[in-house]
């Protein structure tokens, strides 16, 4: 049979290298010596001990009496407390009671200063006045407005267009008025049985104007300005 040449060798390294294989714990153990048993209280916390310093202060002066103390016997006072409570009660102010307010039938009371009923923000200081930031909001949306009707005016006058004043808008559109009363007044006028054709163009004729003329009236009466363009 075949034996290997290196076969004394590897039995010599397994031999020295064997204790490190072990899984039944360390070869050698400290066994722990009998005098060094667990004794009673031995893992309960200690306190420090006490320093000089703390043993040498004086206890502090007792408040109780002691029992050897007596009273002091034989004082009397010459104040009549019947009369003085009686001043008192007379001179006093009398209480006012806490003002409360009851929400269930059963009589649960609450404070009402607390609950937000008193409207105790009339007596701030400041009640009534105009907050700044609103007041700046105000004064910033006028300070737009002007920019805006500045630019418009100035954008106008570029594309040559001319404002039309108070006294031609009003008397424009007590022309339009009478224009409109002069078409009604013929509206009015045409015959009730409309059988040709003539009539009927005649009559479409007249309520297209006063369509025309109503609208004009509605576009001048909602715009206080307006601009038109020179020919």
């Amino acid at each position: 049979r075949y034996v290997s040449t290196f076969r004394p060798s590897i039995k010599r390294e397994i031999e020295k290298s064997k204790a490190q294989w072990k899984t039944m714990g360390p070869a050698k153990v400290e066994v722990p010596s009998p005098k060094n048993f667990l004794q009673k209280h031995s893992k309960e916390p200690k306190l420090p001990e006490r320093k000089k310093d703390q043993d040498s202060r004086k206890m502090p002066a007792l408040t109780v009496p002691r029992r050897t103390d007596h009273p002091l016997m034989g004082i009397q006072s010459k104040k009549n407390f019947i009369n003085a409570n009686a001043v008192a009660a007379i001179m006093g102010l009398a209480k006012k009671p806490q003002p409360i307010y009851v929400d269930r039938r059963q009589g649960d009371k609450h404070l009402l200063e607390t609950s937000g009923l008193v409207p105790k923000y009339i007596k701030k200081k400041g009640y009534g006045i105009v907050p700044k930031y609103v007041t700046q909001r105000n004064e910033e949306m006028k300070r737009a407005q002007k920019e805006h009707e500045a630019y418009v005016l100035e954008s106008l006058k570029k594309r040559a267009m001319k404002r039309l004043s108070d006294e031609e808008r009003d008397s424009l559109l007590q022309g339009l008025k009478k224009n409109w009363e002069e078409v009604h007044h013929e509206f009015q006028c045409l015959s009730v049985d409309i059988d040709t054709v003539p009539k009927k163009m005649h009559k479409e004729k007249l309520e297209s104007q006063m369509k025309q003329l109503e609208h004009d009236i509605n576009v001048i009466e909602k715009h206080k300005v307006i601009y038109i363009a020179n020919e």
